[in-house]
């Protein structure tokens, strides 16, 4: 599997967050300490994203999202400390791949995925994916179809509308991860007010629960941020934050040995401002509240 960091607060170097630590998550690209079901490294590929205002604050989720990928193992790569050490951000999401057995390789596969002001990391895997998918695909089409017509617009293009599994073609790559992001990105984009869905947390929850209901064995730990704030769930995988007075750090794995770090339980949704964090237990569907 996959391990993935995020960070949101004052302005941090890119390149000198995914090498911070003496576990950074540069380091767990090759030592990885808790990889769960599967996986010894995380050499099929990584990205950065980062978000190029340095003023992020009530603006910040209309800024466009900057992104570095590469399918070559982070270790070969000297971008990641010559290039990405000269940037800076009030928030980074990077990640590290390790490939599920028989998705491809390549740059179009490694997180984060991007859309305007988001950007996405999947550290996990939904067995047979494309059906679990289309099915996970009709049931939103259902939630937005008993929405009140006169209150809620169904999104109109594409990248956005729901109910023809044909919409599973606008992933960049063949893989479960950017599948997922499709949807994600459609629920994201159908956030109004008065909708049955209102906020980045709430479509994060959706989607795993409805994920669960037709895969309870699909491993979801999800990581998304706008710029100004980060959302996570743990699904099976491992999640540890960080609080500090100013900033939060969300990350697979501690990545140094501050006593501040703390272990998420599973079935958690983690949400993530400057100095600030709330976790609170997933909806799940009964079947998996029991096996949990």
């Amino acid at each position: 599997m996959c391990r993935h960091l995020g960070y949101v607060g004052p302005p941090v170097g890119v390149g000198e967050l995914v090498m911070r630590g003496p576990h950074s998550l540069f380091a767990q690209s090759w030592a990885p300490a808790d990889m769960r079901a599967g996986g010894t490294i995380n050499a099929d590929g990584f990205g950065v994203a980062w978000w190029r205002r340095a003023d992020i604050g009530v603006e910040a989720a209309r800024d466009a999202v900057a992104r570095y990928r590469n399918q070559a193992p982070i270790w070969t790569d000297p971008a990641v400390a010559e290039v990405l050490g000269q940037l800076e951000s009030r928030s980074v999401i990077a990640a590290v791949r390790s490939a599920t057995v028989g998705m491809p390789v390549e740059r179009s596969a490694c997180a984060p995925f991007t859309d305007e002001h988001w950007a996405f990391s999947h550290n996990g895997v939904i067995p047979d994916w494309r059906t679990t998918l289309v099915a996970v695909l009709a049931d939103i089409d259902e939630v937005f179809a008993t929405a009140t017509p006169a209150v809620v617009a169904r999104p109109a293009s594409p990248a956005t509308s729901f109910g023809s599994p044909a919409v599973l073609l606008h992933a960049e790559a063949f893989t479960d991860s950017a599948a997922l992001w499709v949807l994600l990105r459609g629920l994201l984009r159908a956030i109004t007010p008065e909708g049955p869905i209102t906020s980045p947390a709430e479509a994060v929850q959706l989607l795993v629960a409805l994920i669960l209901r037709h895969q309870p064995t699909a491993r979801l730990n999800l990581l998304l941020g706008n710029g100004a704030a980060l959302w996570a769930t743990t699904c099976w995988h491992s999640l540890s934050v960080l609080v500090a007075d100013d900033h939060t750090v969300l990350s697979s794995e501690p990545y140094d040995a501050d006593p501040r770090w703390q272990s998420v339980t599973d079935r958690q949704l983690v949400v993530a401002t400057p100095g600030h964090c709330t976790i609170t237990a997933l909806e799940l569907p009964a079947t998996e509240r029991v096996r949990s």
